[in-house]
């Protein structure tokens, strides 16, 4: 690969928008749901499913009904995107607080 081209697509990464927001995990046969946030939605499935699947999910309720029913038992599923402008910025703070709203509008929800 040319340099150049490698300054470029390195450049677009950077710059990319990753989709940031608050992300739920809900297991059908108990109907219970736990919210966590991402500040990237699609890597954020991917690594908690892994750390489900390898029995080394940091949550251990999660965990729990994970190796009961298994993967087929659950949804998984954005429950609000952040809307914001600079991807370079800590977007930390509002992530936590569009958390709390969330967990504030689903009383019955556990956070991750």
């Amino acid at each position: 690969m040319h340099s150049e081209r490698r300054k470029e697509l390195l450049e677009a990464w950077k710059d990319r928008h990753p989709e940031m927001g608050v992300i739920s995990f809900r297991c059908n046969p108990t109907d219970e749901i736990f919210f966590t946030t991402a500040t990237d939605i699609p890597a954020k499935f991917n690594r908690i499913r892994f750390q489900l699947s390898a029995g080394n999910c940091s949550n251990n309720q999660l965990q729990a009904l994970w190796n009961q029913y298994g993967e087929r038992a659950f949804e998984f599923q954005t429950v609000k995107q952040l809307k914001y402008d600079d991807p370079k910025e800590d977007h930390t703070e509002e992530l936590e607080m569009l958390c709390e709203i969330c967990l504030l509008e689903n009383p019955k929800v556990r956070r991750f």
